[in-house]
């Protein structure tokens, strides 16, 4: 869904005075003024597939609105357009995939995870194909309401075995994911960040490793891990909460599953307050990841979870909707003064 803001709509008044409406179509995740890399997934497998030939793209529907029409119009010949038909192209990437081509099947995350699960688990997953699915719209990075808010994909997805899943922070991760996953021999699931996509971890000597976390700045007060586009709300909130004198670390974790457990332990054994944060339900994502992993260390933290509440959500603009559920900078900083 493109970033433009809804046009002007009159107040009815008849002075013709006219106010601006948001919309639920407003999609940018990207704080006033910071610097944005457009459809940076598209180009990334574009130039990807400039190197490999076996690279192939698939769309239920949706190119536009996954960047996948960059691919696309790269590389014509490589792409494949199924329709709103996203079983059968689950279906149909697990075909290219045996026949030693690696796809690239893009769709809205909750038609992947809800309506096509049982063909990526058994006919992608089971046998272990080089499949790699991206999932846009992730958490609540639409105003559409629950229809469209995959605000659950980790948890459905986690438990499913061999599968390969990364939350990329910004633009940077996402470039450096693409050729990562395509290079890994499983299948994987990628969350989409789409559109103008933040450009905020080239300024933290930062290099993707599919596994690992990577701790971006240290602090001795707080320790954020977070995941996803809430690790540039992690590091905005850190930097502003120094005005504060609250000295705060982020610990970025791109990958959900493997869970760098060693470093999530490892860090959250300083004796710091822990917050995580992520743009997905508190059940059965980033939050119950880390506690279990401290749980199974035997490692005692105060742990608290920013994330979506367990319930649908509401439809409406992001910026009122990331307020209204703690996911703004704003709310971030507000929940860490009061821990403290």
């Amino acid at each position: 869904m493109n970033s433009v803001a809804a046009p002007a709509t009159g107040t009815g008044t008849g002075t013709g005075t006219r106010r601006l409406t948001t919309s639920a179509m407003i999609a940018s995740i990207a704080e006033e003024g910071q610097r944005t890399t457009k459809a940076p997934f598209g180009h990334a497998l574009a130039r990807l597939a400039d190197e490999r030939p076996d690279i192939v793209g698939l769309s239920a529907d949706l190119a536009k609105y996954t960047d996948m029409h960059v691919f696309r119009e790269a590389h014509p010949e490589r792409f494949f357009q199924m329709g709103m038909a996203e079983q059968a192209m689950l279906g149909a990437a697990a075909g290219l995939a045996e026949s030693g081509l690696t796809p690239f099947a893009s769709t809205y995350s909750v038609f992947a995870t809800r309506r096509a699960y049982d063909f990526l688990c058994l006919d992608i997953a089971e046998p272990g194909l080089n499949v790699n699915v991206v999932g846009a719209l992730p958490g609540l990075t639409t105003g559409y309401g629950p229809s469209h808010q995959a605000t659950e994909d980790l948890a459905i997805l986690r438990a499913m075995p061999g599968l390969t899943i990364v939350d990329p922070a910004d633009s940077v991760d996402i470039e450096q994911a693409v050729p990562a996953l395509a290079a890994h021999p499983g299948p994987t699931y990628l969350r989409l960040l789409r559109g103008a996509v933040p450009t905020v971890l080239d300024e933290y000597d930062y290099t993707f490793r599919l596994g690992r976390a990577a701790e971006l700045r240290g602090g001795r007060d707080v320790l954020f891990i977070s995941t996803g586009l809430m690790t540039v709300r992690a590091l905005s909130a850190a930097r502003e909460l120094e005005r504060d004198h609250v000295d705060a670390a982020v610990l970025h974790v791109p990958t959900i599953k493997p869970f760098d457990r060693e470093a999530v332990v490892r860090e959250a054994a300083k004796d710091r307050l822990v917050v995580t944060l992520e743009n997905h339900s508190v059940i059965g994502g980033l939050a119950e990841s880390v506690a279990s992993s401290l749980a199974f260390a035997r490692v005692t933290a105060r742990l608290v979870p920013v994330g979506l509440p367990d319930e649908f959500l509401a439809a409406g603009a992001l910026p009122t909707l990331h307020d209204r559920y703690g996911l703004s900078v704003a709310a971030i900083k507000d929940l860490v003064r009061r821990e403290l």
